[in-house]
């Protein structure tokens, strides 16, 4: 998941801004029932979006042949506010985490009408007033058995990943709120997982301060991806559906499953999209069963609907943080804290990044 920053400087929203509008739109607001329809999805690029692709608009696509999809990335929160203050919306479906939609909700997404969604077949949070979950992500602790071959000296827990003098070697996070880079140094410092929040984002922070110099700060997933595979990083805090892909390339990476953190993935509309009914209507399907299942197949991350029956690999059950390789515990991110707090955070991060 690629960072989102809520803020651009003001030069910056002006470069955007005259972009877009030199760029224009094509989208059309006259547009009919039935009449070609182009929706700009927006997510984080590589085989996550693809899979998005194949279990999502694929079969929106096949029952309404008038839709189709056009694909970019990265998501990025301060790109829709550049585009809604400029008036000029080119996207219409924006993988945003919960937080930032709730607390943006209104201002920079749509209040989303979803009258034929069953939420009691969904698992909590899942539907939002300007979101709707796709499906659930765990960020793993691996780490490289090239590097730690002996499993009796394998790091096992997440005080292990902060503890450079035992286990030396680089470390990697994303810098997503939602991939756990503020709760993970909380509880490899003994907070307990019912105990987290309010987060105590200043800790937090101190706990990476300790492994800075050892550690790669990757803005997305695709990068900490590359960087596990390529060997830069000996130990990683990496999305499920990232992590099973190094597995499927058969990259010699293990689990430890302490306590993992489990958030919600989800779509928004931008305020000013010329397909928001459209975009509505889809959003309605995305937690069917069916797509359900078919994105979990995919990627190894948890569905969404909890009637869905996936059909998982070899490999997708090594990293499923629902199923019985997880031995250890899991926590679940704070949707309504974070909707409180999600750009005052991020600032914090941002700063703490750069300084």
């Amino acid at each position: 998941m690629s960072r989102s920053r809520a803020t651009l400087t003001a030069a910056g929203i002006a470069a955007v801004v005259s972009l877009l509008a030199a760029c224009g739109t094509s989208n059309d607001s006259s547009s009919k029932p039935g009449d070609p329809e182009k929706l700009t999805y927006v997510s984080y690029g590589g085989s996550g979006q693809d899979a998005q692709a194949d279990a999502f608009q694929k079969p929106y696509t096949a029952a309404h042949p008038n839709v189709t999809f056009a694909n970019t990335s990265p998501a990025d929160v301060a790109q829709v506010k550049a585009q809604v203050q400029a008036g000029v919306v080119n996207w219409d479906l924006v993988s945003v985490a919960p937080a930032a939609a709730q607390q943006n909700c209104g201002t920079l997404f749509e209040k989303l009408n979803l009258p034929n969604v069953n939420t009691a077949d969904l698992a909590p949070k899942v539907i939002g007033d300007c979101y709707v979950g796709n499906f659930s992500n765990a960020t793993l602790f691996g780490y490289n058995a090239d590097k730690y071959p002996d499993p009796s000296k394998a790091p096992k827990s997440l005080k292990d990943f902060f503890d450079t003098t035992k286990f030396p070697g680089k470390r990697g996070v994303i810098t997503n709120l939602q991939n756990g880079i503020m709760e993970y140094p909380l509880l490899a410092e003994g907070v307990a997982p019912d105990k987290l929040y309010p987060l105590d984002v200043d800790r937090a922070l101190n706990k990476w301060a300790t492994i800075r110099k050892d550690t790669i700060f990757a803005p997305n997933v695709g990068a900490l991806q590359q960087a596990a595979s390529s060997g830069q990083v000996d130990m990683f805090l990496l999305a499920d559906s990232r992590m099973i892909a190094l597995l499927n390339d058969k990259k010699n990476v293990k689990m430890v499953w302490d306590t993992t953190v489990v958030s919600v993935n989800a779509l928004a509309v931008p305020i000013g999209s010329k397909h928001k009914a459209t975009a509505e209507d889809f959003l309605a399907t995305v937690v069917k069963p069916e797509q359900s299942a078919k994105i979990t197949e995919l990627l190894a991350t948890a569905p969404v609907n909890l009637t869905a029956k996936p059909s998982l690999t070899d490999n997708g059950k090594l990293v499923q943080v629902y199923g019985p390789s997880n031995t250890g515990k899991t926590v679940v991110q704070d949707i309504d804290w974070y909707a409180q707090h999600f750009d005052e955070v991020t600032k914090k991060l941002n700063n703490w990044l750069v300084g």
